[in-house]
């Protein structure tokens, strides 16, 4: 279904504004309004552009891009940010690329499938006939 990378939401320090992509409205409210709080907080304190995406193996990525006559963006910062929001939000994070990996991606969670009944012994010998 999804092979590129996929934007999951983003802010621009320019544009003073914030994207969120609309195939993950069935995201809690509160999970939205903390994407949110995170990538404008962001923006705001380092300047340029961020923005979260999953790549083809459903890992979160923060991506940011700041214009050349950006004297502003502040890289290092950027960087040490990134490193503070993985650090402090990983719970959140790895609930979001759980969520990716099962609804868009139609993987199954390794405790699920150890969940899944087993073949009892007449059953597996009816499969092997």
């Amino acid at each position: 279904m999804y092979q590129d990378k996929i934007v999951l939401c983003g802010a621009s320090a320019y544009e003073q504004k914030y994207y969120f992509n609309q195939d993950f409205s069935s995201l809690p409210e509160h999970v939205k309004q903390e994407l949110q709080i995170m990538c404008v907080l962001f923006t705001e304190d380092v300047g340029g552009i961020l923005t979260m995406e999953f790549d083809e193996d459903g890992k979160l990525e923060f991506k940011t891009e700041a214009l050349e006559a950006d004297a502003r963006f502040d890289e290092i910062g950027s960087a040490l940010k990134i490193k503070q929001l993985q650090t402090e939000k990983r719970e959140l994070l790895e609930s979001l690329e759980m969520y990716y990996r099962v609804f868009f991606l139609g993987d199954i969670p390794e405790e699920e499938l150890k969940k899944q009944p087993e073949k009892r012994p007449e059953e597996q010998r009816d499969s092997e006939d």
